[in-house]
């Protein structure tokens, strides 16, 4: 079964075709980076509209790379949330538009289920059941994974996300537009040891086995440390790595203490934090001290990006647990859609 994958739900334009058997054919990626950066953060508006200029052109591109044809594909899969309403619509709407004309399946995709299972794309991919890191923009979340579709919420952020903090905190230092790989390349040349910053809710979870996050009060403690001290610019990269390392570590020890607690021995780890090399050192080590096992996409894909999604697709239709519109193809999409939500 070949399935042409669109991910369309913030700020890059992804699209991807995936064949049940044969894996991952081809994928393309748009990133509007350069686009926001004079604005400091995504302007919805112009997301939308630079979506619509750039899908259908990658798709002809992944198609030519593939040496495929749209009459070859047996479905569409599309990001149908959580996003930006407008840029939703945009995949979405192309995506079941695609799938009238050819006669075809269009299947709404979860954007976090695509991240969650995207390290599955890699040359060795974990088995389930296992534990997931989510740290993907807003999101901040430990699931059980026991099956496609079989989620079990184990923590979620109770305010910012590590991806928030990240962005907030490059810009309390100043630093430009993606936020996160500004600081953590900043970080790289700084003492992580410098400063003392708190570590939200590791405490709690010692005592109480609570695994939610919260990274606000840490975002907080950074502001006052700038505002008192107006770092100089070797000042800022202490701050950036004391940040860092701060995050690092209730990651790492949640990540660590889910696993525990379920008795699993494989960690998932997927979204754009996952990209970042000092989390992935420390957990690569501390797993491997504890005899557990941690998994990766590919850096590529560790952005939103149309193989997730086209996986995801593949996946679910294959497990016969997809609810794919064919024959009406009225369409809506999720801006707000709880992970937890799907299950077999």
């Amino acid at each position: 079964m070949l399935i042409l994958g669109i991910e369309t739900s913030c700020d890059d334009t992804g699209i991807a075709l995936y064949h049940s058997e044969r894996g991952l054919l081809a994928h393309a990626l748009h990133t509007q980076i350069a686009m926001h950066q004079e604005y400091g953060g995504v302007v919805p508006e112009l997301a939308s509209r630079d979506h619509i200029r750039r899908v259908l052109p990658l798709i002809r591109q992944v198609m030519h790379q593939a040496g495929a044809g749209l009459a070859d594909v047996d479905a569409v899969a599309y990001t149908q949330g959580p996003g930006l309403a407008g840029a939703l619509l945009v995949g979405t709407s192309i995506a079941n538009a695609l799938a009238f004309t050819l006669g075809i399946p269009a299947l709404g995709i979860h954007h976090l289920e695509g991240h969650l299972l995207s390290p599955l794309l890699a040359s060795n991919p974990p088995r389930f059941p296992f534990v997931a890191l989510l740290v993907s923009g807003g999101h901040t979340q430990l699931m059980r994974v026991a099956a496609v579709g079989e989620y079990e919420l184990l923590g979620e952020t109770v305010d910012d996300a590590a991806g928030e903090a990240f962005d907030k905190t490059a810009h309390l230092l100043g630093l430009g537009y993606p936020g996160g790989p500004a600081l953590a390349q900043l970080a790289g040349e700084g003492r992580a040891d410098k400063y003392k910053l708190p570590r939200p809710m590791l405490e709690q979870m010692h005592k109480t086995g609570n695994l939610d996050f919260s990274f606000s009060g840490l975002k907080t403690a950074v502001l006052l440390l700038v505002r008192k001290q107006a770092p100089d610019a070797a000042a800022r990269a202490d701050v950036a790595a004391s940040f860092q390392e701060a995050t690092v570590d209730v990651l790492v020890a949640k990540s660590l203490y889910a696993l525990e607690q379920t008795g699993l021995n494989q960690l998932v780890v997927a979204g754009g934090v996952g990209a970042n090399r000092r989390l992935r050192e420390r957990l690569d080590r501390e797993a491997a001290d504890e005899g557990y096992s941690v998994f990766y996409p590919e850096y590529e894909l560790c952005t939103d990006n149309g193989a997730m999604i086209a996986l995801a697709g593949a996946l679910r239709l294959g497990a016969g647990i997809a609810t794919p519109t064919q024959g009406n193809y009225a369409f809506t999409v999720k801006p707000r859609w709880d992970l937890s939500t799907l299950v077999s």
